[in-house]
């Protein structure tokens, strides 16, 4: 069986989209599967301790809510060994490859400094990956540089010190629903807490009928208006596909404001047991901490070996 890993960064609140794209899939997909909280991660641009801690707290608990209670679940900054990897794989990387990352540029464009974490990010996000030896890796178009630099240094780091780490390839997933924003369906939807086009899954029904009914159509009328075209009609092609994935049926609707209704019924109908399952969740929040320590312990034991060979291989062993 194929190990699965999978990090989600608590940077922002979950959305629709994540749990569509990303979390359902997930829940799927369990069996020797580790999925955890790239706290880590979220420290590479300026952040607030305390959002940190309550976002992560949310984002754990949200995990549960979903269905994710047959994999090993953990905090990135509760397994050491990612960090410890890390160093050693910058002690393999070079100042030119991480140059070339993309994100970087991206992030950094503007700004008069940026953190040397985030700098270092995809050697990091090298290690998340390393340590658990998978075959293989899905990936998106936009982590793909990031997971051909880990290649890189698993093949770097083998030919130098010996062969420790399992060089993975790269796999395309299945498209999971792809959910863009709905203020702006150019983009997809953002984790950002003031992104006015991102439906949380902690929304309330109100505040779900508040964010569709002001979704982005066009000014097209007539039976035929509603129909999917993403280059023409983004909006309403981003509404269809919200409505296929949770469920519902655009048979018979012709106009935007029934789309709309339509829209919202679906979304309120698929976030209303993750809700009601938070909230229970939320009331014994030792639940959460044990899954979590749990999953923890379960990471170190998996990757101690890993790290040790890694040690012994470089010299500090």
């Amino acid at each position: 069986m194929t190990r699965t890993l999978s990090l989600i960064t608590p940077s922002g609140r979950l959305t629709l989209g994540n749990l569509l794209g990303a979390l359902r899939p997930m829940a799927a997909r369990q069996e020797d599967a580790f999925y955890g909280l790239s706290d880590l991660h979220a420290m590479t641009t300026a952040h607030d301790p305390a959002l940190l801690r309550d976002r992560t707290s949310e984002m754990a608990t949200l995990l549960l809510a979903v269905g994710l209670d047959r994999a090993t679940l953990f905090r990135q900054s509760r397994v050491r060994t990612h960090a410890q990897l890390a160093y050693l794989l910058e002690c393999t990387a070079h100042t030119g490859e991480l140059n070339r990352m993309i994100q970087f540029k991206e992030k950094g464009r503007g700004v008069a400094s940026t953190r040397v974490s985030l700098y270092t990010y995809p050697v990091l996000m090298a290690a998340d990956i390393l340590l658990y030896r998978p075959s293989v890796v899905p990936v998106g178009d936009d982590q793909r540089q990031h997971v051909e630099l880990t290649r890189d240094l698993a093949i770097r780091f083998n030919a130098a010190y010996g062969e420790v780490f399992t060089v993975p390839s790269i796999a395309t997933p299945a498209a999971g629903a792809r959910v863009m924003d709905l203020a702006d369906p150019t983009r997809k939807m953002s984790k950002s807490a003031d992104a006015a086009g991102s439906i949380f899954l902690l929304d309330s029904p109100d505040v779900v009928r508040r964010k569709v009914a002001r979704a982005v159509t066009d000014s097209e009328t007539g039976p035929a208006a509603v129909r999917a075209d993403r280059a023409a009609k983004p909006g309403v092609t981003n509404l269809l596909d919200i409505l296929g994935a949770c469920g519902g049926e655009a048979e018979g609707i012709t106009t935007y404001g029934a789309l709309k209704k339509a829209v919202t019924d679906a979304v309120v109908a698929e976030l209303e047991p993750i809700r009601k399952r938070y909230d229970d969740l939320a009331a014994d929040p030792a639940h959460v901490t044990d899954v979590f320590a749990a999953g923890a312990a379960r990471c170190r034991e998996v990757t101690a070996p890993v790290l040790a060979a890694a040690e012994a291989a470089i010299g500090l062993a």
